[in-house]
């Protein structure tokens, strides 16, 4: 199985998403290692992708995910994956596959981001993937106020796993 962690930056994907995958034994695999340099830097300057800049990054991406499904291992991705289309794509094989959306207080998240240090996705950028997501209707839904534990142990119980 591959488990996608989706939501806004600074809703926790790498960490929730490193502790399930430690849990489970299975790999991480951090989308963001996945964007060119150039979407990086347009990042760094404060400036939102579009769709042309995410097109490459989603395609390396699925292409390690079809790998990852032919060669039978478990995987956790952390991803944005904001919008349904980015996720059709990423979704390669949905009977092997499940989607985990982090959802929460904006504020809070904000806050987190504004904490984070060496991270390319400045606090500024968040509204604009707020505006962009377009909430899944078939995730599992995790609240990102609790502590990783909590939401990890919650994201197991609703994954059955």
């Amino acid at each position: 199985m591959i488990v996608l962690v989706m939501g806004v930056s600074g809703a926790g994907k790498t960490t929730v998403g490193a502790r399930l995958a430690r849990e489970l034994g299975w790999e991480l695999v951090d989308a963001d290692d996945f964007h060119p340099a150039a979407n990086i830097e347009k990042m760094r300057a404060g400036k939102p992708l579009d769709d042309r800049d995410r097109a490459p990054w989603i395609a390396a991406l699925a292409a390690r995910i079809r790998q990852l499904l032919d060669e039978g291992r478990g995987a956790v991705i952390a991803c944005s994956a904001l919008k349904a289309a980015y996720r059709a794509q990423l979704l390669v094989d949905p009977a092997r596959m499940r989607l985990v959306h982090l959802t929460g207080d904006p504020a809070l998240i904000a806050a987190r981001l504004s904490a984070r240090k060496d991270h390319f996705m400045p606090p500024g950028l968040l509204s604009t993937q707020l505006a962009a997501l377009e909430p899944p209707e078939d995730a599992i839904r995790a609240d990102v106020g609790g502590t990783p534990e909590e939401i990890v142990a919650a994201v197991r119980r609703a994954l059955g796993v």
